[in-house]
């Protein structure tokens, strides 16, 4: 699956990134809209753990010395723990996770195509993080992951995009990289899915 070409023009590849996956980001919204996550602590709890899977899939890619020399503070931006405690908070068992992603070799341009999905969740993290204190969730108990990073979302956002749009990749590792986009915001879906039965 890709984007009409006249969508790729962009001169920069976080606006391509954004672009192509424009389509399954509304999909993606949807579906979390229709599980209604902040209808209740239980509902919630379910949406936390689908960020907990996703999280584990990405967790081996924050933790890359490959993709922290290009990203700096990478391995403090992952949300697996936060998650894991959030799930805590609420008696919740932790779900196991697959490891097909972590079972992956995975290009620079791919890698940093899934943490760029990861790392753009947190500027719409503001909104749900806002949400979440009508069921009495904090930094402190139930929305650890959604909470603003050190430094602000902005800052965070903006330090990373300029990490990925400095890259150098070639035709090929950009097909991959905008696949690789796609993905992950389908696996984030599946996850959804998964965790409201």
């Amino acid at each position: 699956m890709s984007a009409p070409q006249t969508q790729l023009h962009h001169p920069l590849r976080s606006q391509r990134l954004n672009a192509v996956t424009h389509a399954p980001h509304e999909r993606l919204e949807a579906l979390v809209k229709a599980r209604e996550p902040f209808a209740s602590r239980d509902n919630f709890a379910r949406f936390v753990a689908a960020q907990y899977l996703f999280q584990y899939d990405l967790q081996h890619l924050y933790a890359s010395p490959v993709l922290a020399a290009h990203v700096e503070d990478l391995p403090a931006r992952c949300r697996v723990e936060a998650a894991r405690l959030d799930l805590a908070d609420f008696g919740v068992p932790v779900p196991a996770g697959d490891d097909s992603i972590r079972a992956r070799e995975m290009g620079l341009g791919e890698a940093l195509a899934w943490i760029f999905v990861s790392e753009g969740s947190k500027l719409g993290a503001e909104f749900l993080f806002k949400k979440a204190a009508a069921l009495e969730l904090n930094e402190q108990f139930g929305a650890r992951h959604l909470a603003a990073p050190e430094g602000g979302r902005a800052q965070g956002w903006k330090a990373f995009v300029k990490a990925l749009d400095g890259l150098a990749l070639d035709a090929e590792q950009e097909r991959k990289a905008e696949a690789a986009a796609i993905e992950a915001f389908e696996r984030f879906g599946a996850h959804l899915e998964r965790c409201f039965g």
